[in-house]
C-alpha cells in the first residue's frame, strides 16, 4: 500500500477501536509506518484525515451495499436484502456500527467540515430507500428502522432487532 492508503487504513482501525478523540496523529504516523512529512503531504490536519476517511468509508460502504443487493431486481426485495447487508457487515466488522455516527458523537457541533460529510452520507442512504420505495413516508420509515438497527446492533452486539425490523418491513411493503 502507498503511504496515503496506509494512513487511511490505520486511521480507520484506530478511530474504530480507540475513538477519534483518543487517536493522535503521531500514533497514526507511527503505526502506518510513514514519515511525518508524508502524513502532512497528504493531510493538512487530523480533521482533513477524518474527512478523507469518511469519504473513503462512504464509497466503500455504498459499493458493498450495491454489490450485496445487486441480485435483487424487485425493489421491495432489495430493501429487505439491505437489512441482510447490515447483518453481513456486523459479522465482518464485529458490530463496528456506523463510522459516521461514531464520529458524530466525538466532534463538536460546529465542525462543519466533518458534519457536512456525515450529512451527505445519511442523505444518500435516505435517498437510496426513496429510490426503491415510491412512498416517501414509507421510505423514511424504513430509513429510520435501518439507522436504529445499526445503533441497536452495535449496542447489544446482536442482529436480533435487524431480523425483527425485516419482519416489520415485510408487513409494510409486501
Amino acid at each position: 500500500m502507498q503511504p496515503k492508503e496506509r494512513i487511511l487504513d490505520k486511521a480507520s482501525v484506530l478511530f474504530h477501536t480507540q475513538g477519534y478523540n483518543s487517536t493522535g496523529i503521531n500514533q497514526i504516523i507511527e503505526e502506518a509506518k510513514v514519515a511525518k512529512a508524508s502524513f502532512y503531504q497528504h493531510f493538512k490536519s487530523k480533521e482533513d484525515l477524518c474527512v478523507a476517511f469518511l469519504e473513503w468509508r462512504h464509497e466503500y460502504w455504498f459499493a458493498k451495499l450495491e454489490q450485496f443487493t445487486s441480485d435483487q431486481k424487485d425493489s421491495k426485495l432489495k430493501v429487505l436484502t439491505s437489512f441482510d447487508f447490515l447483518i453481513a457487515m456486523n459479522q465482518k466488522e464485529n458490530f463496528r456500527g456506523c463510522s459516521f455516527l461514531n464520529l458524530l458523537s466525538e466532534i463538536p457541533p460546529d465542525n462543519e467540515k466533518v458534519l457536512s460529510v456525515i450529512h451527505s452520507h445519511k442523505s444518500d442512504l435516505r435517498n437510496y430507500f426513496k429510490a426503491e420505495i415510491e412512498n416517501e413516508l414509507l421510505a423514511d420509515h424504513i430509513y429510520l428502522l435501518f439507522e436504529s438497527c445499526i445503533i441497536e446492533s452495535q449496542l447489544f452486539q446482536s442482529n436480533h432487532l435487524i431480523e425483527q425490523s425485516k419482519k416489520i418491513i415485510q408487513t409494510l411493503i409486501l
